[in-house]
C-alpha cells in the first residue's frame, strides 16, 4: 500500500496480520514463511483500511488480528510494545523493567528491530532513555514522522540526532 512514509507490504496468515515491510526493508529483518500473494485477503483489506484512517488521524488504535512470528522474548516484546498509548514514547529501559529484567536493554532492543509488524506494534513509541531517536526498519525520518502524526506536531518535536 502507498502511505505517507512510503510503500508498505502486507503480509498475512491465516491467523491474522503476519508482517507490514518498509519499501527497503532487508528480507532477512522478519521471518515471514511461505507467502502467497493474495491481495483481497481479508486481513490485508482490513489492514490497508485501519492503516489509511492512522496516517489520516483517524484512527488511535488497531483493532486486528497479529500472528507474530519469532522466538519467544521477542513476542514478549512486541506484546509490550501494544502497551504503548498513542502519542507517547517509552525507552528500551523501561520495556525492559516492564519485561522483569532492567538489564535486558539491548535484547529489548534487538527484538525491536526485529518486530515484524510496525506501526501496529508500534516499535516507532521507543526511544533512547535520552529521548533521543535510535534505529528504525524504515529510517529515522519515518519513524519523527509517525511520532509528530500521533503528537498532532507540525514541527519537528523529535530531533534526528
Amino acid at each position: 500500500m502507498r502511505s505517507p512514509v512510503g510503500e508498505l507490504k502486507l503480509v498475512a496468515s491465516g491467523r491474522g496480520l503476519t508482517a507490514i515491510l518498509w519499501e527497503n526493508d532487508v528480507p532477512t529483518r522478519v521471518r515471514l514463511g511461505e507467502m502467497h500473494e493474495e491481495t483481497a485477503h481479508p486481513v490485508l483489506v482490513e489492514a490497508e483500511r485501519q492503516l489509511t484512517e492512522y496516517f489520516g488521524r483517524e484512527r488511535t488504535a488497531f483493532s486486528l488480528p497479529l500472528d507474530f512470528r519469532g522466538a519467544d522474548f521477542q513476542k514478549r516484546v512486541w506484546q509490550e510494545l501494544l502497551t504503548i498509548p498513542y502519542g507517547e514514547t517509552r525507552s528500551y529501559g523501561d520495556i525492559a523493567r516492564r519485561l522483569g529484567n532492567a538489564q535486558a536493554c539491548r535484547a529489548v532492543g534487538a527484538a525491536n528491530g526485529r518486530n515484524p509488524i510496525s506501526i501496529v506494534a508500534p516499535c516507532h513509541r521507543v526511544v533512547g532513555s535520552n529521548g533521543k531517536l535510535t534505529g528504525f526498519a524504515g529510517g529515522l525520518e519515518a519513524k519523527a514522522f509517525l511520532l509528530r502524526l500521533e503528537t498532532g506536531a507540525d514541527e519537528e518535536p523529535f530531533a534526528l540526532r
